[in-house]
């Protein structure tokens, strides 16, 4: 007997539909996950907005102690070294990064926007010059200054690399943070210039790192 010509549409119906699933799963699979970046970021400006100072502590010790490793891998590889990473310079780095990085710069900013703000007269050359002459040196100092205490060096030792290396980790601050310091501290915006800086940083503590092997 042939089939009803509406049973045979419906089983046509049914097989379209189970084709489609998976099609349909994937999409949804994909949509979920293009969405991901959007939920981090909007559950990042919550944070933001509630725990400001701790929200950029914690954005700086993970993206400084990210810079650390960074600096051990292009060590490790150009030496051609298989042993392990120094777990406890990681460490360093995200003590720093946590307590001094990240609420130093959040307070720097608002006493930058507080004292310099955009409507003064050449307010984008005085911001400029406030952060490179005096925020980088006393930032740079203190960075070597607080690895030291952390690594448990003497006096000596932090003399001895201040001897050897500030000077040209400033020349090397100036040359690479001047023009990115200058779209920060003028055109992004206050609370996101932390963020901004921390993933620069990524690079910049790799390069700091090196300096200390």
């Amino acid at each position: 007997m042939p089939d009803c010509p509406l049973f045979g549409e419906r089983r046509g119906l049914l097989r379209a539909g189970t084709a489609m699933a998976p099609a349909a799963s994937r999409l949804r699979a994909e949509s979920e996950f293009g969405s991901l970046p959007r939920r981090a970021l909007a559950q990042y400006l919550l944070l933001l907005k509630l725990y400001p100072v701790f929200t950029k502590a914690v954005s700086s010790g993970i993206l400084s102690a990210l810079g650390n490793l960074l600096a051990q891998m292009i060590e490790k590889k150009q030496k051609k070294d298989s042993q392990s990473l120094d777990v406890r310079g990681l460490l360093r780095y995200l003590v720093y990064g946590f307590f001094v990085t990240g609420p130093l710069s959040h307070y720097f900013y608002l006493f930058m926007e507080y004292w310099i703000p955009p409507e003064v007269p050449l307010a984008i050359v005085k911001r400029l010059l406030l952060d490179r002459l005096l925020f980088a040196p006393a930032f740079l100092l203190l960075f070597f200054l607080i690895v030291n205490l952390l690594e448990g060096k003497d006096a000596s030792a932090f003399a001895t690399k201040m001897r050897s290396g500030f000077w040209p980790a400033l020349q090397m601050n100036w040359r690479m943070w001047t023009p990115l310091q200058f779209i920060n501290i003028n055109y992004v915006p206050l609370q996101f210039r932390v963020l901004f800086a921390n993933i620069a940083a990524l690079f910049w503590y790799a390069y700091l790192a090196s300096l200390g092997k």
